[in-house]
């Protein structure tokens, strides 16, 4: 639904009675602002210190058996080598074996009061190297927040209009603070806007293509940012920290598990990575014959490039498979691959603004995640894939809260009608560490990745956990490589079959 607005992309209905959306989404936030208190950044030196914080182990032992639980007590301290009293750290706890291609998460428990319990689950025998990172400090972490909420201009959008032989480009935005005529792009049903300045003489309907770049603005201070440092950035606090090394002992047989199948429980970690290969904690995941598998399957991929990496893993790993020319260009064109014979169609569409893309991409076949759910028939062979996140970190959260929710009813209608489709939420991956923390650090993906398990957790969906799975494999990467989007993909093809 387009229309001419003159109001400056104000909320859509200030005087109106909050809807059940808005009450929802001021509980969640209400409970994210509790779990990340604000923490005054006064000097560097009384921010917490990776050097200076100390590691012990609890009932140390010479010799670790296979399946034990490992237990290490931080204790934060700042520059100065004094005694944090408060939490809020952002931890990424990681064990590894380069030479078995072995990885795992830790748990990180956070007492709050500058003291931390950090578990690692000992999956394999052999050399173990344990690692904590601090990615950042509790007055980074209290910083990012407040930063966040504050706007939604760290990014700008370029719109191009066409009228005929004209071309013209307008700003546009979430929220357009303007005193100009503005063109509204507003789906009615969940009342969720995105604005463009009206260009003159040309119909708001003329909208084209998009584009964006980050803009030169920070709610961070000049102090703040010295936190964000590339240095600063997920430093080692077990550096002096020896090998530990695991034995099989004569342990009772390892149980068998059962095989994975959709909406089972998660735990943290959720598995282990051993010869490049993913083992979950839960479940034993069968070898599947992809083809054979997706038989007979229409299957919805939704959401960003990280799910968009999804479908060229089936076209690359699959020969029958064939991409369907559909007219558009550039990376976030909308992908389909069909196999006539064997009746497979999957599909990839990226989700609605915010989008985030410097190379020029066309809105002309944008929607709302929750239209395209809303239009899906579905029946036991229909599967939808649901990514999002990584586009909606550079925003304040409610606008991720707002995206959440709105999937979530989607999703909830389908699952009425059709109680046998398959709904896989994929959570997001990490990613590089080092770049524009105030826009992209992994903390807001970890935040949108708690608000997403919250609000899912009621209805009949399937996790594929793919924040704990590139922890596992030591990532770092958007995109993660080939093998480990494969590894994502072997559990969705348990999960279907």
């Amino acid at each position: 639904m387009i229309t001419e607005s003159s109001s400056p992309g104000a909320p859509l209905n200030p005087a109106a009675k909050p809807t059940e959306t808005e009450l929802r989404i001021s509980k969640i936030r209400e409970k994210l602002d509790q779990m990340i208190p604000p923490r005054p950044f006064t000097h560097v030196n009384s921010t917490t210190s990776a050097k200076h914080s100390t590691v012990t182990i609890l009932n140390p032992r010479d010799t670790y058996c296979r399946g034990d639980q490992l237990d290490i007590l931080l204790e934060a301290r700042d520059h100065l080598g004094r005694r944090k009293e408060y939490g809020g750290d952002f931890l990424r706890a990681r064990m590894s074996s380069p030479a078995l291609k072995a990885g795992a998460s830790g748990k990180v428990t956070d007492f709050h009061n500058g003291t931390y319990l950090v578990s690692f689950t000992l999956f394999w025998e052999g050399q173990v190297s344990l690692s904590l990172l601090l990615i950042h400090p509790s007055e980074g972490v209290s910083a990012l927040w407040r930063a966040r909420n504050q706007g939604y201009d760290r990014v700008i959008f370029t719109g191009q209009f066409i009228n005929g032989s004209t071309r013209v480009n307008t700003d546009c935005a979430l929220i357009l603070n303007s005193s100009t005529e503005l063109c509204q792009y507003l789906d009615a049903q969940d009342q969720e806007a995105f604005y463009c300045m009206r260009p003159q003489h040309v119909p708001c309907a003329a909208l084209t293509h998009m584009h964006s770049k980050n803009k030169e603005v920070s709610y961070l201070s000049k102090q703040e940012r010295t936190i964000f440092v590339r240095s600063n950035v997920g430093v080692e606090i077990m550096e002096n920290f020896n090998v530990i090394s695991v034995s099989k002992c004569n342990k009772d047989p390892v149980p068998v598990k059962e095989k994975c199948k959709p909406r089972m429980t998660s735990t943290i970690p959720s598995g282990h990575v051993w010869k490049e290969i993913w083992n979950p904690v839960s479940c034993d995941l069968a070898p599947i014959k992809m083809n054979e598998c997706l038989r007979g399957k229409f299957i919805h991929l939704l959401g960003d490039s990280t799910i968009r990496q999804w479908i060229e893993f089936f076209k690359a790993s699959s020969k029958t498979l064939k991409s369907v020319d559909l007219h558009e260009h550039g990376k976030l064109q909308h992908q389909l691959a069909v196999d006539l014979e064997r009746n497979i169609n999957i599909q990839w569409q990226k989700h609605a603004y915010p989008l985030i893309g410097s190379s020029i991409y066309s809105v002309k076949e944008i929607e709302y995640m929750a239209r395209v759910i809303d239009r899906t028939g579905g029946e036991k062979n229909t599967v939808v894939v649901i990514s999002l996140g990584q586009h909606f970190r550079p925003f304040p959260i409610d606008v991720f809260i707002r995206r959440a929710l709105n999937v979530h009813k989607a999703v909830q209608r389908l699952l009425l009608r059709s109680p046998d489709t398959i709904v896989i939420i994929k959570t997001e991956n990490i990613r590089e560490m080092h770049n524009d923390a105030e826009r992209l650090s992994d903390f807001h993906g970890y935040i949108q990745n708690l608000v997403m398990m919250d609000i899912f957790q009621d209805l009949n969906v399937s996790i594929i956990n793919a924040w704990d799975i590139t922890i596992a494999y030591g990532t770092n990467d958007v995109h993660p490589p080939q093998y480990v989007v494969g590894n994502q993909i072997n559990m969705f093809l348990n999960y279907i079959c």
